[in-house]
This record gives C-alpha cells, structure tokens and sequence, in this order.
C-alpha cells in the first residue's frame, strides 16, 4: 500500500508543464503568466491633476481665504487627452480635469469646490501647498520597472495592470482542459427519473467545479455504462481535447470494477491502494501522454482524492507550486478516532475566533455522505499514527474552497 506522498510524487513525476501560448488579453483571465512583464514608459507618463479645478503657482495662492479669496485670469482649459494650455505664467491659472497633463510652470491644483468654478476669471478661497491634487509621472511604476513576475495568476486586477503597461497579447501557461466522466450502469442524469437501484449522477458536476477552482477548465462527458469497451473507446477519444482526464468510479475490487478493467495494462496507468480515508482505491498514468486519474466513486472519496491528488498536478502542469488547498492549525472541539495506518481526512466546521481556529467534525463521515461535504469548509488531517485525539489537540486543517 502507498503513502500518499509516494502516490502524490509518482503523479508529480508524470505530469509535465503544458507548452506557453501566445493569447490576446481577453482571453488570458485566469492563465499563469509565462513571462516577466516590464513597464515600458512610466505610469503616469506624465504629471497631471488628480481633480477637477485650477491648475496654479502656489506662491499665487498663498493668502487666498473665504474672507479674502485670490483672482486669478484663466488662460484656457486643459482636458484629459486633448491638447490644452501647454503652460502658464505665474498669477495665472487654467481650468483642469482629472487625469489632464498639467501645465508647465503650475506646482499645484486647486479642487473646483474651492472656488467659484469661473471661466474666464475665478475666485480661489483656500491656499494649497505645492504639489497638492498632482500625480507625478512615474509614481505609480518607474519605466523598466517589472509589474508582473512569470507564475502570476490573471485575475481582474493582473489584467488591468497589463493593460495599462500597453500589453495587449501575453505569453501564458494556458487553463488545463479536463475532461471529467463517471462510470456505473446505475446512474442517471439529474432532471431525469430514477428506475430500481439508480441514483443521481452527482460526481462529475462536482469534479467539473473543483477543476475550474483549481485553474482548469473542466468538460464533463456524459456518464458510461459498466462495459470496458466503451470506456476505453471513450477515453481515447477524448484525448484531442484533454490535457488530463479523471474518472471516478470502476477503481475498486469489485466484479465489475469496469475502469481498472479497462485500463490495466494500458499506457503506464497502474492502481494502487494509498493509505488514506476516504479514498483508499486510486489509479494513475499516461494514455497517449495524457495524465489519467481515476478516482473512487463514492463522492467524498473522488473529492478528497481530487484536491489531494489532482490539484497539486494541475497547478504543476500550470507551472505554479504543486500545492493542495491551503492549510490552516486549528483546536479540536470534540474528541476524534481514526483507523491505525491510515491518513483520514475528516469533514469540519472551521471557526475563527479572534485570532486561532476552532475545528468541529462534521456529524457524518461515510464516504457516499455528500451532505456533510457540502456543508463543510474544511478537512481535518489527522496522521497515520493518530488514532485518537482529544478535543483541545491542535490539528492540520484543509481549507476548502468558499
């Protein structure tokens, strides 16, 4: 029987960084940047006023008050991205918007709340210091200046950055695409009725999700019957659009275990039994070149084994840190047992409580309990050699996804 770091290294070992792609800014949101970006003018690229009002020479306006406002000539206005007034003497001024360049010769902008907002003359009653309202070129980011190191991941925020540093295509690790299929004569589609022994095929809509939080983009293919045939002819025919697949189901010891059939001896994918709760049955290998998990079919197992597993290989094949869900230390509220030998990984109710966590074990924890699951924010991980612990003991905690 595998450790599940043995199982987890001989995943890592298989799983390659997919090839960087060339991809307009539109299309990079949620890609691993594969690049250093730089700055290739600074940002600003010039001084300009930070409100709408008056450019001035703050010398000018020194004494300016409600009781004895400063009049000052307006020699034009200056607009955000028009040509305006290139300069201005001192004892003059210029109207100004927010983001317009501002004039040679003024040191500071007077907001219009401060004046009597007149055209052709107006009436300053407040001073202001030099350099007040002014966004001085480069404050934001010097030209040269690195914005984006290679492993970022492209949200809202990276993208507006790109696009305000002119980039308008980047090189990216691009989104694994996953293909997701669960096996068992048994099942049927949701919305659809049920017959004797059937049930709701859940497991597939739930890798979906789980591979789009990890990255990736997931496809969910329609659930196979119980006949080695067609899943085999299945799965190679989804290998044109697959950077990995993951099944569940069909891995265990039974009779008509219809995945580990099929997939024995095919490509370098080999089973194993790892040390763990839920999620002991486990399969892993390459068919054509592309990474095949195949995960238990009970729903809690495929998932615990999913973030445990596929996870970290996704993000490696992302060229990010192989990493499951983040960790956090917690206290136990209650008492908790767990089978010698075996990792398990209990379904919890984290709570913080001013600055630690709390950790509550879930009521239920059989591996077909989708409920407790659901209702979850975190994994207990209690060690192999940890076959009880008492409420008060510190433990590991998986963080699931919100």
């Amino acid at each position: 029987m595998r450790s599940v770091e043995e199982h987890l290294a001989a995943i890592l070992g298989s799983v390659r960084e997919l090839p960087p792609v060339d991809l307009a800014l539109p299309d990079a949101r949620g890609a691993v940047l594969a690049e250093p970006v730089s700055a290739p003018v600074p940002l600003p690229p010039f001084d300009n006023s930070a409100m709408d009002g008056y450019a001035v020479v703050a010398a000018d306006i020194a004494r300016a008050s409600e009781a004895d406002p400063v009049t000052l000539p307006v020699a034009g206005d200056n607009m955000a991205g028009e040509p305006g007034v290139p300069a201005i003497a001192p004892g003059t001024t210029a109207r100004i918007m927010t983001g317009a360049p501002l004039p040679a010769g003024a040191d500071a902008v007077v907001p219009v709340e401060w004046t009597d907002g007149g055209t052709e003359t107006v009436r300053i009653t407040r001073s202001a210091p030099p350099g007040n309202h002014i966004r001085r070129a480069g404050e934001d980011v010097r030209a040269g200046q690195v914005v984006m190191a290679a492993g970022t991941r492209l949200g809202a925020a990276q993208l507006g950055m790109l696009a305000a540093v002119g980039r308008g295509h980047v090189t990216v690790r691009p989104k694994p695409r996953v293909v997701v299929l669960s096996t068992g004569t048994e099942l049927r589609e949701p919305g659809t009725p049920l017959g004797p022994g059937q049930i709701w095929e859940s497991n597939s809509f739930m890798i979906v999700a789980a591979v789009a939080e990890a990255g990736g983009v997931g496809h969910r293919h329609a659930t196979i019957d119980d006949e080695p045939g067609k899943v085999m002819g299945t799965l190679r025919d989804q290998l044109v659009r697959a950077d990995a697949i993951v099944t569940t189901g069909g891995v265990s010891m039974g009779a008509r275990d219809v995945v580990k059939e099929a997939l024995t001896g095919t490509g370098t994918v080999d089973f194993h039994k790892v040390r763990m709760r839920p999620g002991k049955p486990q399969g892993f290998g390459l068919l054509d070149g592309v990474p095949v998990f195949t995960l238990p079919g009970n729903p809690v197992s495929a998932y615990v084994a999913f973030q445990v597993f596929v996870r970290p290989a996704l993000r490696a094949m992302q060229g990010l840190p192989a990493e499951s869900l983040p960790i956090v230390g917690a206290v136990l509220t209650e008492d908790v047992t767990s089978p010698p030998g075996l990792r398990q990984y209990l379904r919890a109710h984290l709570t913080l409580t001013r600055s630690s966590y709390t950790a509550t074990p879930a009521d239920t924890q059989g591996s077909h309990q989708l409920a407790s699951l659901s209702s979850a924010n975190g994994l207990i991980v209690l060690p192999e050699d940890a076959e009880s612990l008492p409420a008060g003991s510190h433990v590991d905690v998986m963080r699931l996804p919100s």
